[in-house]
């Protein structure tokens, strides 16, 4: 990576390091508004929804992801770059090893988030081939085809980024505005994480941080609160008043599921009788 003037070797490797990530959290936080708009079927209603963990428009896991992909590109033996003649199994190894570093990426920050927080930041139980809800053969895929999206035709306009940063030093001053808010935004939404993770943790539950977001949305509506894109936590309610509404919420599909399960067993039971009369 090039030196920028006036910048120390290390200095200029990590100036570079954090606009990329900058770069790749705000770009997937676009990539996840317009996909939960137009095609999850988690949102049936079509409304915008701010994704992630954060409130304001960034998602750091895409940070993460762009970083590994970034990383990987620079590797003489897998780059497209380098100006070495790739074979077709250097460029399938490419490919695959960022599906698979980005599919890490996924896992380690879901688990880390469900084991340290009690929460869970996306769900794909009703996935086939899921692993703990937090990985899926799908979505792998997808991350797959997003790093093949990048190599061929990505990576070239990001050297092209780099090339600009090293010659406008001075932008590293909105680098540091960038990740001055990104600290606050931090700060306060690990501060709603702890009070989420304290309830959590004295009822032995997992909280589904959409759903539980979902619950405040449709209160604001049904109490003609506006709505905040940047702040769904906003209401009248504490978020313990919220929580204790989402625990109700799980503990009656519980129950439900539980009288769907014995009513079936009746049946079986049933059907066993039936036959041995007959």
């Amino acid at each position: 990576m090039p030196v920028m003037p006036g910048i120390s070797t290390l200095e200029s490797v990590f100036m570079i390091l954090i606009f990329i990530f900058g770069f790749g959290s705000s770009t997937g936080w676009i990539l996840e508004v317009f996909f939960r708009r137009f095609i999850s079927t988690n949102n049936p209603e079509r409304k915008w929804i701010n994704p992630g963990f954060l409130i304001g428009p960034c998602l750091p896991i895409y940070g993460f992801g762009l970083l590994a992909l970034f990383l990987v590109s620079l590797v003489p033996d897998l780059s497209v770059q380098s100006g070495r003649t790739l074979t077709w199994k250097g460029v399938v190894a490419a490919i695959i090893i960022m599906g698979v570093l980005m599919t890490l990426i996924e896992y380690l920050a879901g688990i880390i988030f469900i084991k340290r927080l009690k929460l869970k930041l996306w769900d794909y139980s009703d996935m086939k081939g899921n692993i703990q809800g937090v990985i899926c053969p799908q979505f792998s895929l997808i991350w797959t085809v997003l790093g093949a999206l990048y190599y061929f035709f990505i990576q070239p306009y990001i050297l092209k980024m780099v090339e600009w940063l090293y010659d406008n030093v001075g932008f590293i001053f909105f680098i540091g505005i960038y990740f001055g808010i990104l600290i606050v935004d931090i700060g306060y939404s690990f501060n709603i994480a702890a009070k989420i993770k304290k309830y959590a943790s004295e009822n032995a539950i997992i909280v589904k941080y959409e759903e539980f977001k979902g619950i405040i949305i449709r209160y604001n509506e049904e109490h003609d609160i506006k709505n905040r894109f940047f702040n769904a936590f906003r209401s009248t309610l504490t978020i313990k008043e919220f929580l204790d509404e989402y625990m109700d919420k799980i503990s009656s599909v519980g129950k439900t599921l539980g009288r769907t399960a014995e009513e079936k067993i009746e049946k079986v039971k049933d059907m066993i009788l039936n036959d041995h009369k007959d």
